[in-house]
């Protein structure tokens, strides 16, 4: 069962503290209300008897009370239609003050409602901010000053806490940038000596060694294209992202570029795309492009299709790339864009991937103020969409 919100709580909580109010005080008046009516019937009684002795003239000696006079013959049928109009009177009474009662109580849970929904609108309002943080975006998820005192508290713990968290992602990709530039120079050395080894002629080598050095140029490149792919990353910030990009042509350049591998699964591409242009990175969007694109051949089917699609509605610009292949898991699809995961590891690792092409990917998209988004396509493979507003 899902927990009600704090509002709701509050609503509840003084309706009911209303109703009981209410119903007290009902019930108070609602008695002394009764008393005074049975009071009047008992007096009307007791007039009747006390007329009865004086011979019904309606007046007692040496009295200044002033009675009505009705006659003796007339006091019973008078007492009778007198007991049923008190009898009425008060069962009307009863059921007016209890509507009475429950529309106070309504109405003061109405009112509850909506003046707790605005005295908490601050901390909806802090709740979708907190929802909005990523690690992407911690400086414009700063909360400004609030006028409510526990909150401007609360507020000030919230913006320390996305200082430090700030630093720490700083921190860690200076480390990325930093690691990658060391690695660098290791990795090019042994590659040079690789390719002369290979430009070589050793005719002394057995077939073990020739397996090792094929397993060694191998590990050596995908290590090299890792390398490369986490110094793009942690240099994205410095690119420049005021070109204007004509995405149709950029988007064909791409196709152009991978239609020998595509061809190698018989895999056909299409471009969909209008005359759509945007302002950003040449080279950061068709390497975006060139990466969906990438993966969607290397994931198909054999005899599949890529379909990439480009067009402008308002003020966005959305490019989708969807392909035929097997899907991605609905708990999986999340988590792709995190560096170094692999849906299928081994498939992954057949196909040379080193599980930062979505992670750049994102990147990408991110510093050119985008989204991306995964879904299921009709054909059972899957469909990227990427929405840039300008």
């Amino acid at each position: 069962m899902k927990k009600i919100s704090l509002q709701w709580r509050l609503t509840c909580i003084i309706t009911l503290y209303i109703a009981v109010i209410c119903g007290c005080l009902t019930l108070l008046v609602y008695k002394n209300g009764i008393y005074y009516i049975d009071s009047l019937q008992e007096t009307v009684d007791a007039r009747g008897d006390d007329a009865g002795d004086q011979g019904g003239d309606g007046t007692a000696d040496g009295s200044d009370q002033i009675y009505i006079s009705i006659p003796e013959d007339k006091w019973d049928e008078f007492a009778r239609d007198f007991s049923v109009q008190v009898y009425n009177n008060k069962a009307d009474y009863k059921r007016n003050s209890l509507i009475l009662s429950a529309l106070l109580a309504l109405l003061g849970g109405v009112a509850t409602y909506f003046i707790s929904g605005h005295a908490l609108r601050p901390i909806r309002e802090f709740s979708k901010k907190i929802e909005e943080v990523q690690a992407q975006n911690l400086a414009d998820s700063r909360i400004e000053e609030n006028k409510v005192k526990e909150l401007n508290q609360l507020r000030i713990s919230y913006n320390k806490m996305l200082e430090r968290l700030a630093d720490a992602f700083e921190i860690q990709r200076q480390f990325t940038a930093n690691a990658a530039h060391e690695l660098r120079t290791p990795l090019s050395v042994m590659q040079v000596q690789l390719d002369l080894y290979h430009s070589t002629p050793h005719p002394g080598n057995d077939a073990d060694t020739l397996q090792t050095l094929k397993m060694v140029t191998e590990q050596n490149g995908r290590l090299s294209k890792m390398v490369k792919t986490l110094l793009d990353m942690s240099e994205l910030q410095t690119v420049s992202r005021d070109e204007t990009i004509a995405v149709d042509a950029l988007v064909d350049e791409v196709l152009v570029d991978l239609e020998p591998l595509a061809q190698e699964k018989e895999i056909k591409l299409i471009g969909n795309c209008k005359d759509t242009t945007m302002v950003g990175s040449d080279i950061l969007i068709y390497r975006m492009v060139y990466n969906l694109v990438e993966n969607a051949i290397k994931y198909n089917h054999f005899g599949g299709q890529v379909t990439v699609t480009a067009y402008r509605s308002g003020k966005n610009i959305c490019l989708s790339v969807e392909d035929t292949g097997s899907g991605i898991p609905a708990e999986l699809k999340e988590r792709i864009f995190e560096p170094f995961f692999r849906v299928d590891k081994s498939r992954s690792r057949q196909l040379g991937g080193v599980g930062l092409g979505l992670a750049l990917v994102r990147e990408i998209v991110r510093v050119h103020d985008g989204r991306i988004t995964v879904q299921s396509s009709p054909s059972g493979g899957t469909i990227f969409e990427v929405v840039f507003t300008q």
